[in-house]
């Protein structure tokens, strides 16, 4: 089967789709034992379960389509530690042909809704089980069938729960231009006008102060002003505002929202907080030759104050509108004073980025309480100049939070940005899923090293935890703030030092991952995933070889490297990687470079590594450190499809001869009579052909008689907006001719297989680059791998 089309069941891509039985064998593999997990995947037919699932009374896996099951005594036993468990007695009907959906070979992922529901607000705390009679059940009568016996509450009783949805804090940037605060306050209308009325809502608007804004008081507006230029501790921020901490509120009660107004569900204070947002102004006006005072770093940890005092364990976001660097208090970028000019990556290699590493200390204090409380943070920046994201990276990343970078609070990416966080399913509800957790079983063979991703380490340790630890380590479950339908984690694994496996058995790895819906319902989604153990030289060792998805691993690896790394380490080590892989996956004939071939399942692997080498996550030249951490963020969340239109973008030719066509990222694909649509996620470029440029200038498009040149400028722009309007954050869009200056664009991303050394141009067009070509790479990387 194709890797796409199982990850399209199992949410799940693997490096190697089949493993060797000892540490010796894996470390030659050169790439890592890794599975790429998006645990959220949409699945066609995906069976949802209202009761807790079935757990292994040893490791604690889930009852799965693997697990051997002896009908006659209600026995089944446990793929991964083989430990007999007893059905419950609700599973007495099991048999063949009266299957439980968790049972269906079908099914390797499943989910389960739990609603926890105070037991005394519940008139039964019997749980009524889904049976599919037959493996022919339509998933519709899976949930009809499952609906029977889930508990309700009284008529009395329901009236007592007040279940209160998720908390959203904004944070304002006052020292914004009054136009661009303008549109700021509008989208944040809009979104208070669509928020359901048990949205927990609280206001922040700061420049050298921060105004929390007193949403219970309705004489006048009032607000508690911090002062920006200190650290504020938790405790003194809920001195301040008058709450005080609780413990953890039970699951449908109300949190500690009584007695404050800062902090308070929509349907008690709509009109003030909208009273409030209109409100806000442009106060941070800069002195001549200053920087407005913005006291960021103090807000952000206010705002989370204010939901740790207020206990709110439904989910809840920060929300960080900034238009500008911090340059006072805890988090400064840089001093007001514009004769200091903001870091720059050289600053940051040489040293001289004063308020760099004391900033990043701080926002990495910050990210661990993040992940207690079970907050996100989200960062929408819009700003001409830097606005600090380096530092602000950690948290945004750990809590997994959006990050936006733009130019301007007017323009339709942030509106669109925002909206999209905000948008709602078929059935009205938010598309938003909080207080995540991944937990993951594996066979005894096999140890968990780590993860990399939007996710924090729990440091929950077991058997099957390994010592050396990749990323997030130390652990076999994992904390995440948020999830969407495209969070991506890859895990990292490797092979116990005892060798039981036997080649030909099979191996099982399960991941629980468990969230909180939009409604406050709880949901385990388990998928169960068996590959096959294989001996030494098989061929199903490179047949199971996933380039795509080890270029996506490579790819995150490199920019861990890189975190702590110069660049040209980074690049050493991919390109020692590189020759080791080539020398033993490749088949020639030793010291004979022209004898090098790679068979198909490795052939593109090389060139993913050639585009990874030159990319924006590597060479950082021409980048700012904001943007760097911005590209860092996205890759180490997307799935494989869109790392590698990062790392490789893709580049499409539109001609008169027929229908768009992929071509080569090579110089050589420009020609003057075609036009071509490059795609490199974060840009969506189309490149008029000298010719086409000429002719669309002299307005041939418009006449009747030259209908074919009409449609053949409308095909790209019209596969460019819908890429456009399907990615979010949407890439920018340029239009350019060639020779012209936007071309830039494409030209840096292009093979340079023609230069201005290049001694036969045969007509093409050049790039100006001392870079080494993709065939000259491949001729250096032959040479070395047959060395031996």
């Amino acid at each position: 089967m194709d890797f796409v089309e199982l990850e399209a069941i199992e949410g799940l891509r693997w490096s190697w789709n089949a493993w060797p039985t000892t540490k010796k064998e894996v470390a030659s593999l050169i790439v890592p034992l890794t599975i790429m997990c998006t645990p959220l995947m949409q699945s066609a037919e995906l069976p949802i379960l209202p009761y807790e699932p079935v757990t292994c009374t040893r490791c604690a896996a889930i009852l799965n389509p693997y697990a051997r099951v002896d009908y006659q005594s209600r026995i089944w036993g446990c793929p991964f530690c083989y430990q007999k468990n007893t059905f419950p007695l609700s599973y007495s009907g099991i048999g063949e042909t009266n299957l439980p959906a968790e049972l269906f070979p079908t099914y390797s992922t499943i989910e389960y809704k739990i609603d926890k529901i105070d037991p005394k607000y519940s008139s039964s705390s019997n749980l009524g089980y889904g049976w599919a009679n037959g493996l022919s059940s339509s998933n519709a009568s899976l949930s009809s069938m499952a609906s029977l016996g889930t508990p309700r509450t009284t008529g009395g009783g329901a009236a007592e729960v007040r279940v209160l949805g998720p908390a959203f804090v904004f944070v304002v940037d006052a020292c914004t231009e009054e136009e661009e605060l303008r549109a700021v306050k509008n989208e944040l209308l809009l979104i208070v006008e669509q928020l359901p009325e048990n949205t927990l809502v609280g206001l922040i608007a700061f420049d050298s102060m921060v105004r929390v804004y007193d949403l219970g008081f309705s004489d006048c507006s009032r607000a508690v002003v911090f002062h920006g230029e200190r650290e504020v501790s938790l405790e003194q921020t809920q001195q301040f505002l008058g709450i005080h901490r609780t413990k953890q509120p039970q699951f449908g009660k109300a949190p500690n929202i009584q007695n404050q107004g800062f902090l308070l569900p929509l349907s008690e204070c709509e009109f003030n907080i909208i009273t409030a947002i209109e409100e806000i102004s442009c106060l941070g006006i800069a002195k001549q030759g200053h920087r407005p005072q913005r006291c960021t770093g103090a807000a952000i940890s206010v705002a989370l104050g204010l939901l740790e005092g207020c206990s709110v364990h439904n989910g809840s976001r920060i929300m960080a509108f900034i238009s500008g660097p911090a340059t006072l208090g805890p988090g400064i970028v840089v001093e007001s004073d514009l004769s200091n000019a903001i870091r720059t990556h050289r600053d940051l290699i040489n040293g001289h980025a004063p308020h760099y590493e004391k900033s990043c200390a701080f926002y990495n204090q910050l990210s661990q309480r993040l992940s207690d409380a079970s907050v996100v943070l989200d960062l929408f920046a819009c700003s001409l100049d830097q606005v600090g994201a380096a530092e602000l990276k950690a948290p945004v990343e750990r809590s997994g939070g959006f990050m936006l970078l733009g130019e301007l609070f007017e323009s339709d990416q942030f509106r669109k940005c925002l909206r999209h966080v905000f948008s709602r399913d078929e059935e009205g509800n938010m598309k938003m899923y909080f207080d995540a957790s991944i937990e993951v079983v594996t066979t005894k063979d096999i140890k968990i090293c780590g993860a990399l991703g939007p996710c924090v380490s729990l440091k929950k340790k077991n058997d099957l935890v390994s010592d050396r630890e990749t990323g997030e380590g130390g652990t076999y479950v994992w904390k995440l703030g948020t999830l969407t339908k495209k969070t991506c984690i890859t895990f990292f694994f490797e092979i116990g030092d005892e060798q039981r496996a036997h080649p030909g058995s099979a191996f099982f790895i399960q991941f629980i991952t468990r969230y909180r819906h939009w409604n406050t319902g709880i949901r385990k989604r388990v998928t169960t995933a068996a590959r096959r153990w294989v001996g030494k030289k098989s061929a199903e060792i490179t047949t199971g070889f996933d380039q795509e998805a080890a270029a996506a691993v490579m790819a995150r690896l490199a920019i861990y490297r890189s975190e702590t790394c110069y660049a040209r380490d980074v690049i050493r080590w991919l390109d020692d990687n590189l020759i080791s892989f080539a020398s033993k996956f490749g088949d020639y004939v030793q010291e004979d470079p022209s004898t090098f071939r790679l068979s198909t399942n490795f052939s593109l692997y090389p060139q993913f590594m050639y585009y990874l080498r030159r990319s924006q996550f590597i060479d950082v030249f021409n980048c700012t450190p904001d943007e760097t951490a911005f590209f860092h963020v996205m890759l180490n969340r997307e799935g494989v499809i869109g790392s590698l239109i990062m790392v490789q973008p893709t580049l499409f030719q539109y001609s008169f001869d027929g229908p768009p066509i992929p071509v080569l990222l090579d110089v050589r694909s420009i020609e003057p009579d075609i036009i071509l649509l490059f795609d490199s996620y974060f840009h969506v470029v189309i490149h008029y052909g000298s010719k086409v440029a000429q002719w669309r200038k002299l307005g041939y498009h418009k006449d009747p008689n030259h209908e074919n040149l009409r449609k053949l400028l409308e095909a790209p722009e019209l596969d460019a907006e819908q890429l456009v309007a399907e990615r979010v954050p949407a890439p920018k869009l340029i239009k350019c001719d060639q020779h012209g200056s936007q071309a830039r664009f494409l030209l840096a991303k292009l093979n340079p297989s023609v230069t201005q050394n290049s001694t036969y141009k045969e007509g093409s067009e050049i790039i100006l680059t001392d870079d080494l070509s993709l065939q000259d790479f491949v001729d250096h990387l032959q040479a070395l791998a047959v060395k031996g």
